[in-house]
C-alpha cells in the first residue's frame, strides 16, 4: 500500500513530514508534523494537519474527522480496523501531495521492562512487542497491526515506537513491586505505569510555566476515558496509580480501576464467568458506564444526575465514586511526596470539565487546595485562588508532539 503522490497544492519536494499514529481498539488518531525547518530549531508544537477515525468495529457507522469536520466512513465489516487504516493513509497521501513522509511515530502503550526509550522498529522488535499484548489488550495489538502493515508495504520508511511505560522507568523499586512471590517479579509481573507520553509532555510544559516550582512535589491528573495520576519530583515519575495493567488505579470511563482481586475470583467461581467474560466486563462494562448504567461521559451524567428517580440515584452514585477514587489516590500520592506544591489537570475530562475539577478540589481543601471559581469555569491555565497553598493548573496534553519529537531525534541521528 503506497500513499498517493497527488499534488493537491504547490509543494516543495524538500518538505518533510512525520506522521504520528495513536491506535486504540475502536479509534485511530493521526497527526502530521512539518519537520522541514526543524533541524536546529524547535519542532512546532501544533500538527500541520490532524484527525481521527472513530467507531471502528462498533454497531454504529464509523466516521472520520479532519479539520473539525466529520463525515461517515464505510468500513469493511470483516476487517474494519485495516479498512480504517487504509482510509487514513490514503488521505494522508493526498494531503501530502509531492511532499515527503520521512517517518511514522507510533504510540505503543507497553514496552515492558525492556524498552525504556523510543525504539526503531524492525521485524525483531515487532515480534518482541507482541509479547506485551496481554498487558494492554485495548491498544497494543492495534498499534502492532498497524506497524506490521507499514513494515510490509513500506519497508524503507522509518517507524519509531514511543512507549507509554517509558516515563515511569524512574519509579523507585518499592513502587514497581507487587506483593506476590518474587519469582513472578523476575518473570516481569510488576507495576509499569502508563500515560507516559502525556506525563512526559507535562514535565516539559510545567517546567516552562512554573520554573523551579514545577521541580517540587507535583501530582498530574490525566483524566480521560482512561485515567491515571502521576506523582513527580524534579519532573520525574516517583509514583503512579496505574500498575501492571491499564486497569489499575482510578475509576475510568468503562474500566474498573483498582479492584479487590477477590471480586475477580468471585466472578469466575460463583458467577461462572469465563476469563474472556471477566476481561470484557472489567475493560468495557465497568467504571462510569457500568455503575451509572447510562454513559461513560461525565457531561451526559451531569445532566442525568438531576433526575429525581432511580436513574438519577444511580448516576449520582457513579459520579460520587468516580470523584472519591480521584481524591483518595491524590491523598495517597501526596503522602508519598510528603506534601503537595502543584496539582495539574490534563486530558479530555481534566482539561474541559470544570465540574469534576471543582468537586475533586473541594475535597482536597485539607491539603490547602482552593480554587478561583471564575478561572475554573473558563478552563484557565491557573485555577487556584490567591492564597491557595497548592497551585492548581490546567494544561492541555500533547502526546502527538512528544512522539513526533522522538522520531525527529531518531531521524537526525
Amino acid at each position: 500500500m503506497n500513499m498517493p503522490a497527488q499534488s493537491v497544492t504547490p509543494a516543495d519536494n524538500n518538505e518533510r513530514f512525520i506522521l504520528v499514529l495513536n491506535c486504540g481498539s475502536s479509534s485511530i488518531k493521526f497527526a502530521l508534523f512539518d519537520i522541514t525547518h526543524a533541524t536546529g530549531a524547535p519542532l512546532p508544537r501544533q500538527a500541520e494537519w490532524k484527525g481521527k477515525v472513530e467507531g471502528i468495529g462498533g454497531t454504529k457507522p464509523g466516521y472520520i474527522e479532519t479539520g473539525g469536520e466529520s463525515e461517515p466512513l464505510a468500513l469493511d465489516t470483516q476487517q474494519p480496523y485495516h479498512s480504517a487504516l487504509m482510509h487514513i493513509l490514503e488521505r494522508v497521501g493526498v494531503h501530502l501531495g509531492a511532499r515527503r513522509l520521512c517517518a511514522v511515530a507510533h504510540r505503543v502503550v507497553h514496552g515492558g521492562s525492556k524498552y525504556s526509550a523510543p525504539t526503531r522498529i524492525d521485524a525483531i522488535v515487532l515480534a518482541d512487542l507482541k509479547n506485551y499484548i496481554p498487558l494492554a489488550p485495548l491498544h497494543q495489538p492495534f498499534a502492532l497491526d498497524t506497524i506490521e502493515v507499514l513494515l510490509a508495504s513500506q519497508p524503507g520508511l522509518l517507524q519509531v515506537a514511543c512507549f507509554d511505560t517509558a516515563f515511569h522507568h524512574t519509579l523507585p523499586h518499592v513502587e514497581q513491586m507487587l506483593p506476590l512471590p518474587y519469582a513472578l517479579w523476575e518473570r516481569g509481573l510488576r507495576r509499569y505505569g502508563f500515560h507516559g507520553l502525556s506525563y512526559e509532555y507535562l514535565s516539559m510544559a510545567l517546567d516552562e510555566r512554573f520554573g523551579a516550582a514545577a521541580h517540587g512535589r507535583v501530582i498530574a491528573a490525566h483524566l480521560g476515558s482512561g485515567a491515571s495520576l502521576c506523582a513527580m519530583r524534579d519532573l520525574r515519575s516517583v509514583a503512579t496509580t496505574m500498575g501492571f495493567s491499564a486497569l489499575d488505579g482510578l475509576m475510568m470511563g468503562t474500566r474498573c480501576g483498582a479492584l479487590d482481586p477477590g471480586a475477580v475470583i468471585y466472578l469466575m467461581e460463583i458467577e461462572k464467568l469465563s476469563l474472556e467474560q471477566v476481561a470484557h466486563l472489567l475493560y468495557h462494562e465497568s467504571g462510569l458506564l457500568g455503575v451509572s448504567g447510562v454513559s461513560a461521559d461525565p457531561p451526559i451524567l451531569f445532566a442525568q444526575e438531576q433526575r429525581d428517580d432511580a436513574v438519577g440515584d444511580q448516576v449520582r452514585a457513579a459520579l460520587a465514586l468516580y470523584e472519591r477514587r480521584i481524591v483518595r489516590e491524590i491523598g495517597a500520592l501526596a503522602a508519598v511526596l510528603g506534601g503537595l506544591d502543584l496539582l495539574v489537570f490534563t486530558a479530555g475530562v481534566g482539561e474541559h470539565s470544570a465540574e469534576i475539577r471543582s468537586r475533586v478540589c473541594r475535597d482536597l481543601e485539607f491539603l490547602g487546595v482552593h480554587l478561583e471559581d471564575a478561572a475554573n469555569q473558563r478552563n484557565a491555565p491557573l485555577i487556584s485562588a490567591h492564597g491557595s497553598r497548592v497551585a492548581v493548573a490546567v494544561e492541555a496534553t500533547n502526546e502527538e508532539w512528544i512522539a513526533a519529537r522522538h522520531a525527529l531525534v531518531m531521524l537526525d541521528s
